[in-house]
């Protein structure tokens, strides 16, 4: 860490000095016209310098097509105009002296581009992160050392976003309740399946990663801490065409003498012809993978009736090998009715199967260190998971900017989960203590979806209106059997078996206005009104949850361009998370005989308030600090016992308030003509509130993350990467983890006339990942310890083919956008 935090001084220190080096002179002012001679704004402008071309300044081109750089050196100088689809212009050279401190360049002329695309070359390569004015993204599509990883290892890299792989739990910025969406559609998963969809997806398929903050008015007032909106690859040219990727690696683990191979495939496919757009992609993964976990317990007991003391320490190691295969595919067509109709349609699916033969190893002390008991429990577990979703969508451009979409979706989750638990229990000498005993549980389940919704779009001459409606039915039906096996039959447990429906229409209506209030000031406010009503019934335990709710959720952004090179931005909103549909089952899902889950039938939603103030520099150095107030605060896993019985269990829960604050900074530094370094640092406080087992729970926790990336040109079409990323100390809910962090290196290669690309890639290769965490409150006391096969290398070889001049069919936001993060798939 120390080295990290000496690159990142250093850099930010050498950028500093290098901007201060040079006196102020003077300014260089235009107008740049369309080829019809009309006033083009948002044209990008650049100042080069004339004996090289390098880039000096960049501005954007305002009202009357105007623009202007301040705070120019002497030197001389020309400008260029550019913008997608039309031919870059260049002015004469001129000169910045004392004599000409203001220049005034003759008017620029944009014509469109007439040339095909097969004639333009491109000379840059995006970084792995990229931070813009309101959003951060994560450039997976060219990244050498996330090529053949998976999605929710490359998520880990990225600024503000921290993995509990104990927990499979994803948080930005500190904050859980994160929304997951693929192709600006949600994927209607809790946040456990969302991390077991995002390990089982192939990284080589995602063309970047989205992460947005505070969304607006637009978006559903689902998700707490944000938004992250993963882009799969899709060709944007025309024709027929696509790529094929093919990778293989393995990690290694020495404890148990063994490596845990991985291999993984997919092909893409574009077409279009005429008034028909579509495309296919299919890939496959099969994985080994483990999970080694250490827990330590301290259970202190008060007979109630004699007042006898005791105090049992439970010692378990847990080794989980585990099996993966799944298979994602998508298709869809764009059908051109008219030059201004578009009809569409979107398939989507998966269908996965892991497996798990497992065996914890326990053993329990009395407070003299007396062993009492050792029990051992094989645990083989499967779960088979599959999903559907169908989207029909509708686009009528109106002109002059006018457009209505509309998209009508079905989405529909199957599961079967199977967990069997084969107990031993042993004495201090080894020998048997009791009878064995086998017990399972057994849980078959379906969740459907159906939502629709519209969005109308309407511009007017100082900005532009949308509005839109959508509604969403949910229905999700859970049918757990726990049994013993007695006498060779299997028998039920009615207490701990359970059926659990859930019933949930959402309906929801909005209004956003953006505009300028001036030449430099931009705003954009809405309101979003969403009315819920859900029931959740427990029929074996009779147990029936009825609820009904309308809030009301503000969003408002300000961008003020405060001279050519800083941009300040100011955004406010007001959020909901609702609990996941398994969260509120009060049944339990047991580990083994003394750890289970329980869930919650009585969880309210989570409100949060949002603020968030951001600076940028030159479109490259950014600095954003973020305020927020989440009350009736959602946290899963918080931590109960029943001691009497020496049982550790969790449970979903309401805990209070939390704020929190974050700073974060990103910056690049180019080091040399063939070494570039892009930093990203975060600070996070946190601070949380609440009543918990008959005391006060109030704890604040300072925490940072950092993320650096050196990409090298090192000749001859090799390219090189190294990258590290670092967490601190942690707070989660009641649990307090302890520093993550690792690194990565890897080369690429272009071969075949550059239509191939071969990446070789290692992963943490000194496995400095794992995950540590404590609690310790109260009469609950103990720790856990996590590890898996972070440690990996990985090859992976694309092939592109076919005609790369297609365009790709149209990026959808589907109707069931905020429900499906909200699905679980326990495995």
């Amino acid at each position: 860490m120390k080295t990290f935090t000496t690159l990142s001084l250093g850099a930010w220190l050498l950028a500093t000095a290098a901007f201060g080096q040079s006196p102020v002179k003077g300014k260089v002012a235009g107008i740049v016209l369309e080829g019809s001679q009309k006033p083009f704004e948002f044209a990008t402008m650049l100042l080069l310098r004339a004996k090289d071309s390098t880039l000096v300044k960049g501005a954007v081109s305002g009202t009357g097509g105007k623009y202007d750089f301040d705070n120019v050196t002497e030197g001389r100088y020309l400008v260029a105009g550019t913008m997608v689809g039309y031919k870059k212009v260049y002015s004469a050279p001129f000169a910045v002296d004392a004599a000409s401190s203001e220049v005034q360049v003759p008017t620029l002329v944009m014509n469109e581009e007439t040339q095909s695309l097969k004639e333009v070359k491109v000379v840059t390569k995006k970084p792995f992160i990229e931070q813009q004015v309101d959003r951060t993204v994560v450039n997976v599509e060219n990244s050498i050392v996330a090529s053949g990883n998976t999605a929710l290892e490359v998520l880990e890299k990225a600024p503000g976003v921290t993995i509990d792989r104990q927990n499979d739990g994803i948080q930005l910025k500190g904050k859980a309740g994160v929304i997951v969406m693929i192709d600006g559609k949600q994927t209607y998963l809790s946040a456990q399946e969302v991390a077991n969809l995002l390990k089982n997806t192939p990284s080589d398929n995602i063309e970047k990663i989205e992460i947005i903050t505070n969304p607006g008015s637009k978006y559903d007032a689902a998700g707490n801490s944000g938004i992250i909106n993963i882009k799969m690859k899709r060709n944007k040219n025309f024709g027929t065409n696509g790529t094929a990727t093919v990778g293989a690696g393995f990690g290694w683990y020495e404890k148990y003498n063994g490596n845990y191979p991985k291999m993984n495939g997919s092909v893409n496919l574009n077409h279009r012809e005429g008034k028909i757009s579509a495309f296919a992609n299919a890939s496959y993964m099969d994985r080994r993978s483990f999970n080694e976990n250490e827990l330590n317990r301290v259970i202190p007991f008060t007979n109630p009736t004699t007042g006898e003391k005791r105090v049992t320490y439970f010692d378990q190691v847990t080794f989980r090998p585990m099996q993966f295969s799944g298979l994602n595919y998508r298709a869809g067509l764009d059908f051109f009715a008219t030059k201004k109709t578009t009809l569409g349609a979107v398939v989507s699916g998966f269908t996965n199967d892991w497996s798990s033969d497992g065996l914890n190893r326990s053993v329990l002390r009395d407070a003299d260190g007396t062993i009492s008991l050792k029990p051992v429990t094989n645990v083989v577990a499967q779960n088979k998971w599959s999903n559907l979703v169908g989207n029909l969508n509708f686009r009528q451009d109106y002109g002059q900017g006018r457009e209505l979409t509309a998209d009508m979706d079905y989405s529909r989750y199957t599961g079967d989960s199977y967990n069997q638990l084969n107990m031993a229990f042993y004495n201090a000498a080894d020998a048997k203590s009791r009878p064995d005993s086998v017990a399972r549980n057994v849980m078959p389940s379906t969740i459907s979806i159906w939502a629709a919704k519209a969005d109308y779009v309407h511009p007017t001459k100082k900005g532009k209106w949308e509005a839109g409606v959508k509604t969403s039915v949910v229905n999700s039906d859970n049918d757990m059997a726990f049994e013993y096996l007695i006498e060779n039959r299997w028998a039920p447990v009615p207490n701990a078996s359970n059926r659990f429906k859930y019933e949930e229409n959402i309906n929801a209506v909005y209004g956003n206005y953006s505009g300028k209030l001036n030449k430099r000031t931009s705003v954009q406010v809405g309101l979003r009104l969403e009315n819920t009503s859900s029931r959740g019934n427990s029929v074996t335990m009779k147990k029936v949850v009825e609820r009904n709710y309308t809030n009301l959720f503000p969003t408002v952004f300000l961008s003020r361009q405060l001279d050519t090179n800083n941009v300040l931005n100011l955004s406010y909103s007001r959020r909901i998370d609702r609990p996941n549909y398994q969260d509120l089952n009060p049944f339990r899902f047991y580990l083994d005989q003394y750890t289970y889950q329980e869930g919650n039938p009585f969880l309210q939603p989570q409100m949060t308030h949002s603020l968030q103030l951001t600076h940028v520099f030159k479109s490259a150095f950014s600095t954003s600090l973020g305020y927020s107030r989440t009350t009736d605060l959602i946290v899963r896993e918080v931590p109960g016992q029943n001691a009497e019985r020496n049982e550790t269990f969790v449970m979903t829960q309401n805990l209070g308030k939390q704020s929190n604050v974050n700073l974060t900074v990103s910056f690049p530094m180019p080091v040399t003509k063939w070494w570039n370094v892009q930093t990203n640092f975060t600070v996070l406080y946190n601070h949380i509130k609440t009543d918990y087992l008959d005391a006060r729970y109030d704890v604040d926790f300072v925490s940072y993350n950092g993320y650096i990336a050196n990409n090298l040109t090192l000749g001859k079409g090799v390219t090189g990467e190294i990258s590290g990323w670092y967490n601190s100390a942690g707070l989660y809910g009641f649990f307090k983890s302890r520093p993550q962090g690792g690194f990565a290196l890897g080369v690429q290669k272009q071969v075949l006339n550059k239509k191939g690309t071969i990446r070789l890639n290692v992963n943490d290769p000194l496995w400095l990942n794992m995950f540590r965490g404590r609690t310790n409150y109260q009469d609950i006391n103990f720790r856990i310890m996590s590890r898996w096969e972070s440690r990996q290398v990985r090859a992976t070889f694309t092939y592109r083919f076919g005609n790369q001049n297609v365009k790709a069919a149209r990026q959808r936001q589907s109707a069931t956008s905020a429900e499906q993060s909200r699905v679980q798939a326990n495995n």
